[in-house]
């Protein structure tokens, strides 16, 4: 509590407004939070299913790895692995969540184009490349999926800390402030309530 502020009127009403904006800063500062929380969690639980099918997806995808090496050899599969191309059509925006920047992670992946020829290859080394592109999707997804939780768990531990500044040490010490003002003032008009008398009585 400020003790050398003077106990005015105005500075009666200016701790007053500030206590009030505190309060609906906390409010806000909460509801946010909350959001933010709920948001998070919804993106947790669709995370693990992703995961899920990832881990899915990779044993069947190495099954049909597995496969194709066996049909067409590890050398062969190897040469035809440095013939794909590096994935380079993903691109990045990004929504806003109460303020917090949450990645929207998109790729072209549309195109099934085989990037091999057909000589010495077969329906099991499609298989196996359909299935590891599905797993590029799925890994694309939760990537996103895992970088939007942390931007959010990061901004609600600020807007949580921010929340305990207003609640712990702002509020309390500007509810302080206008009870000390309050009583001030109360206490100057008690004795000038007296000193009134005091004069009245001594001009009777």
């Amino acid at each position: 509590m400020d003790t050398t502020l003077s106990p005015t009127k105005g500075n009666l009403i200016i701790a007053k407004n500030t206590l009030a904006l505190s309060r609906q800063g906390y409010e806000l500062l909460d509801k946010k939070r909350n959001l933010l929380i709920r948001e998070m969690m919804e993106l947790i639980g669709v995370a693990k299913s992703i995961q899920a099918k990832i881990d899915e997806t990779f044993r069947e995808a190495y099954v049909a790895l597995q496969k194709v090496n066996i049909i067409v050899g590890i050398e062969e599969v190897k040469d035809i692995g440095h013939a794909i191309p590096l994935e380079e059509s993903i691109t990045i925006r990004f929504r806003s969540v109460m303020g917090v920047e949450i990645p929207l992670v998109s790729a072209s992946l549309e195109d099934n184009t085989p990037q091999y020829g057909f000589f010495r290859t077969g329906s099991s080394l499609d298989e196996a490349v359909m299935k590891f592109k599905k797993v590029k999707e799925l890994t694309i997804d939760l990537a996103q999926i895992e970088n939007s939780v942390y931007r959010l768990a990061m901004n609600i531990k600020k807007t949580q800390k921010r929340a305990n500044a207003l609640k712990n040490s702002t509020i309390p010490k500007y509810e302080e402030l206008v009870k000390f003002i309050q009583n001030s003032l109360e206490e100057k008009d008690r004795e000038e309530f007296t000193r009134l008398k005091v004069i009245k009585k001594q001009k009777m």
